[in-house]
């Protein structure tokens, strides 16, 4: 009988992370035991006016990550995330979603990657972070 070989998975995380919650690292720390690679993709929405440039997020997120989550990149990117996809050779969009609301916005920009060949993932919040959204820090923040 032969074996199976599965081939590494790679999962990009998307998002302006303005900035990156308790609930994005949740996500991520939760989708890194899942995939074999897990990038986090500061992007940039142009309906968004994050406060700080994509590279400066991206540091700000890469240094707040434990230094044993060596499966875990963050990357700053101004496009397409199916293009990034297609660049870097990752297999699925992971998405965090907090309530009904989120789900009907994510599962039309799912529909869409899925178009361009890449498929997303769901991941629900968990219930005690559902509240926490970036607007809702950077208001308190003021």
């Amino acid at each position: 009988m032969r074996g199976c070989t599965v081939a590494p998975v790679r999962a990009v995380y998307p998002g302006t992370f303005d900035p990156f919650t308790p609930g994005h690292r949740d996500i991520v720390d939760r989708a890194r035991r899942l995939v074999d690679h897990i990038t986090v993709l500061v992007a940039v929405n142009a309906s968004k006016q994050p406060s700080r440039s994509p590279v400066v997020r991206a540091a700000e997120i890469r240094g707040s990550l434990p230094a044993g989550w060596d499966t875990v990149t963050v990357a700053a990117w101004q496009g397409l995330t199916a293009d990034y996809c297609r660049r870097h050779a990752c297999d699925v969009i992971i998405r965090g979603v907090r309530n009904a609301g989120d789900y009907e916005h994510e599962s039309h920009l799912a529909a869409m990657n899925e178009t361009l060949g890449v498929p997303t993932l769901f991941l629900p919040a968990r219930p005690e972070l559902t509240a926490t959204s970036s607007t809702a820090v950077r208001a308190l923040r003021g």
